[in-house]
């Protein structure tokens, strides 16, 4: 069955870090704490980010926090992410809010309970009727599982309108406490942000096939969250680059033949930009010419990698590039997983 993408909006927060400013700000707060924080300079400076945003102000980040604030925090933020990425979908699409009937939500970096769709509902308009999906712990593959799961159930229930909504407030988990390499080099890359997309069964100028994930369950320790009393500490290993050369090819041709699809036949793939070497690995290992990830490191550079919302935030730079054919949306996250789906763009020209 058909199910086509109606409508895509994304959301950024209020509070513009320009990369030169986070590097003074963390030079200034980890450098006399970290000894070797002068090493990893130039990890600032070759991140290809060159702004990303935050949901708190600078100031916030120079104090010491607990779960409690960081919780006290997330809730208003990300409910207004939400919001604002749902709205910017549902405009696209041509739709309320009330005409949703399923709204899946995706978020590693907090935790609300009720969750973010029960928190927006009243002021966005959702029916009482509305069936409510949220979704944790996929961290940057969420874009693409989160999609794919909406892809599903709109299958499973074609007279019903599906919103997918991922929000991340990655910033929320900076810390200056245990001063991990990892936690300097998450400084370096992610940012905030939401993306939100429409889905209903049915032909359209945007189809979405099946979604396809593929585990590497050895692979646990490579990313994801250490949880203790002060709050999510990053797991980010240096492997990933390597990691993705090695592994990602395979794992995309096995998907792809599953599914029945040829890798030949994809003309354009959709990546989550999780680092400027992640680029370069997925360029090297799916031999494309350096440097055709284009939206991908324009996304980069203005947003950071914000987790599950990035690659939606790529998928909308493609299509306002005018790209057709036959393409597939590609995350790599925790687990270690690749998330994969093929979709087709129509060209009526």
């Amino acid at each position: 069955m058909d199910v086509t993408l109606l409508g895509l909006g994304t959301a950024l927060p209020p509070y513009p870090l320009p990369q030169d400013t986070v590097l003074e700000h963390a030079r200034r707060l980890l450098g006399p704490k970290y000894p070797a924080f002068g090493r990893l300079v130039p990890a600032f400076e070759n991140a290809g980010v060159d702004m990303r945003h935050a949901v708190m102000p600078l100031e916030w980040y120079a104090e010491d926090h607990g779960w409690a604030d960081r919780m006290a925090a997330y809730l208003p933020a990300a409910t207004q992410l939400f919001m604002d990425a749902a709205t910017a979908a549902l405009d696209d699409a041509g739709l309320r809010a009330g005409q949703v009937d399923i709204v899946v939500t995706v978020s590693s970096t907090g935790i609300a309970t009720p969750t973010l769709e029960a928190q927006a509902a009243r002021a966005m308009g959702f029916r009482a009727d509305i069936s409510r999906v949220p979704v944790f712990g996929l961290g940057c593959a969420g874009g693409v599982t989160g999609l794919s799961i909406a892809r599903r159930l709109a299958v499973a229930e074609p007279d019903k309108t599906v919103l997918m909504v991922a929000v991340e407030t990655c910033s929320l988990s900076f810390r200056t406490d245990r001063l991990q390499k990892a936690d300097i080099i998450a400084t370096v890359l992610f940012g905030d942000g939401a993306a939100a997309a429409v889905l209903r069964a049915g032909s359209g100028t945007i189809t979405l096939d099946a979604g396809h994930e593929h585990m590497w369950p050895e692979s646990l320790a490579i990313m994801g969250w250490d949880v203790d009393d002060t709050g999510l500490g990053v797991v980010f290993d240096r492997s990933i680059p390597e990691f993705v050369q090695q592994n990602f090819r395979t794992a995309v041709t096995k998907v792809l033949e599953a599914a029945g699809e040829p890798l030949e036949n994809i003309s354009r793939f959709v990546c989550h930009p999780g680092g400027a070497k992640v680029l370069e690995a997925i360029e090297d290992t799916m031999a494309l010419p350096m440097g055709s990830l284009d939206a991908e490191r324009r996304v980069l550079k203005a947003a950071g990698n914000m987790s599950a919302p990035t690659v939606l935030f790529v998928l909308k730079d493609v299509l306002a590039q005018g790209h057709t054919g036959r393409m597939a949306l590609a995350a790599l996250g925790p687990g270690f997983t690749a998330s994969l789906m093929p979709f087709t763009v129509k060209d009526f020209t």
